[in-house]
């Protein structure tokens, strides 16, 4: 593993030292779970763009022949 080193207000540090003793976890086990979870989400993110544009160029799906006006798409 890797280590970080960030500067944070000591107030801040204090209270989040403070509510991560409540919660039974440190201060590092937070930042770290945080850490993971948005890297994660930024992966699964591209992974379903990626799904996603493939599936666009497998679809075999049509418009047909008609042609939409703004009227048509924006009729009430």
């Amino acid at each position: 593993m890797a280590n970080l080193t960030i500067v944070v207000n000591e107030a801040v540090l204090r209270r989040a030292r403070m509510r991560a003793l409540e919660q039974g976890t440190s201060v590092n086990a937070v930042l770290r779970d945080h850490l993971e979870s948005y890297a994660r989400v930024r992966s699964e993110r591209e992974a379903a763009l990626a799904n996603l544009l493939r599936l666009s160029e497998k679809a075999t799906s049509r418009r047909g022949r008609r042609r939409w006006t703004r009227d048509d798409l924006h009729e009430r």
